[in-house]
């Protein structure tokens, strides 16, 4: 049983190939971004890729439906510590096997790991109360944005600039400008200078 960790996190990368090796399985990959985890699957062939859903490059559900639409034979299972509907009901449409939050990942990867190897899908067991409650509270208008524009809106909240936003998310200018774009688009925002600085500011709660 081959398996292919994915984490931009050094610590969280290094704790779960420790969890995984102690349950006995080989681990023949690590990634820190989700472009090289995706050559890896591609060049590997993992049984399984555990990936974490926030990364550089492409995130987990990125690769997720690359995966998917290479018709590759990798069962992924995402850990994450994202509970909204939307990303979960998205992960689904890629027929991820596993999806797992971070915080009960010690009590739960072991036995998700015994269900994907039998074929078998496995979701936290703590998930179905977190999504309802998170479904209730979300920002009706982040959910029409995709993960990386969630990303690039986070990111111009904390005010970095477009070149900065790009070297974080392994992105080109263009295409950062491009994700603002969208955004000003799906919130119906006016085309104004610093509107989308403005617009994060106040409605997202960026500690």
């Amino acid at each position: 049983m081959k398996i292919l960790i994915a984490d931009d996190h050094p610590f969280t990368l290094q704790g779960t190939k420790s969890f995984v090796e102690s349950y006995g399985y080989k681990v023949i990959d690590t990634c820190s971004n989700g472009i090289s985890a995706f050559n890896s699957i591609t060049m590997h062939h993992p049984d399984i890729a555990i990936l974490d859903v926030n990364m550089p490059g492409l995130d987990g559900l990125d690769v997720a439906k690359k995966v998917q639409e290479s018709r590759l034979k990798t069962k992924v299972i995402l850990l994450t510590m994202h509970k909204e509907m939307t990303i979960y009901k998205k992960a689904t449409e890629y027929a991820i096997y596993g999806y797992i939050l971070k915080e009960y990942a010690h009590t739960e990867l072991e036995k998700c790991l015994a269900e994907v190897i039998k074929g078998k899908c496995y979701t936290s067991a703590h998930l179905n109360e977190d999504l309802i409650l998170d479904a209730s509270k979300e920002n009706n208008s982040l959910s029409s944005l995709s993960l990386t524009e969630r990303k690039v809106i986070e990111l111009i909240a904390q005010q970095k600039t477009s070149k900065q936003i790009a070297e974080l998310l392994f992105l080109s200018d263009r295409t950062v400008e491009g994700h603002r774009t969208n955004i000003i688009a799906k919130l119906g925002l006016p085309k104004e200078k610093n509107i989308l600085l403005i617009w994060a500011l106040q409605n997202l709660n960026i500690k």
